[in-house]
């Protein structure tokens, strides 16, 4: 009798260990109002230089998507300084050029060559479409676009760009709540992956021992791989359905 008790501790226990690890990766995800209280952070945020804050790095992506949304802030950044240079009624190479000083991109080097061609005088379009990352760079392409209609059109390059700014803002803010709206459906699936362990800690509880079922013989070692494998198979479903209306999204 002592022996089966102390079985049964053990299984309680185990299971207990299992489920708390099991929570702590369940509620370790942001909820939907710290991933929108990043999104306006990161959506206003520009350079030390002017009132705004500087946006929140983001921290929980992946590396490329981490880098996209980094030159995504560094065009809205870029825009926003080059409208406040060019009211100051510096020349568009001057203005390009302390603009790109107060930026903080990932890969500082790819936009000196812009900077060396704006103060020759060169061909700054085709130097930010050369410049624009694979990811992220959409706004670096329509400045550039922006660049050259102002020289081929005669129009008022500082309205371009303040136009081209507040669009780019405007995605991102869009793209943030489409973030946030998309959190409330990860952590359910977060929360329902981590029930068959709760289930493990109801059984245990009842003295059904099954831990040991589970360890104890080969049927019940195919029943804890056929679970395992279709919970960990339907987090990564919801996940990437999650994935694939966010891209659709934005």
């Amino acid at each position: 009798m002592m022996v089966g008790s102390l079985g049964e501790e053990l299984d309680v226990l185990s299971v207990a260990v299992v489920l708390g690890v099991v929570a702590a990766l369940v509620w370790s995800g942001p909820s939907g109002e710290v991933v929108r209280l990043r999104g306006l952070l990161r959506a206003d945020g520009v350079p030390k230089r002017w009132s705004w804050a500087r946006p929140a790095r983001i921290v929980r992506w992946s590396e490329g998507a981490r880098r996209a949304a980094a030159w995504r802030r560094v065009s809205i950044e870029l825009c926003q300084g080059l409208v406040a240079e060019l009211s100051t009624g510096r020349t568009p190479g001057e203005a390009l050029a302390r603009a790109v000083s107060y930026l903080d991109p990932p890969d500082p080097g790819v936009l000196r060559p812009v900077v060396a061609i704006a103060r020759d005088g060169g061909d700054v379009a085709a130097a930010l479409e050369r410049a624009a990352p694979d990811h992220g760079g959409e706004g670096l392409l329509r400045l550039a676009a922006c660049w050259r209609v102002s020289l081929t059109v005669g129009g008022g390059l500082a309205a371009l760009i303040d136009r081209l700014g507040t669009s780019l803002r405007e995605a991102e803010g869009h793209r943030s709540e489409v973030t946030a709206q998309l959190a409330g459906p990860r952590s359910t699936a977060r929360l329902l992956a981590g029930l068959p362990a709760l289930g493990l800690l109801l059984a245990a509880g009842l003295g059904l021992h099954p831990l040991s079922f589970l360890f104890g013989g080969p049927a019940g070692f195919a029943c804890l791989v056929v679970g395992v494998a279709l919970d960990v198979t339907g987090l990564w479903w919801t996940t990437w359905l999650a994935a694939r209306a966010q891209q659709t999204a934005i």
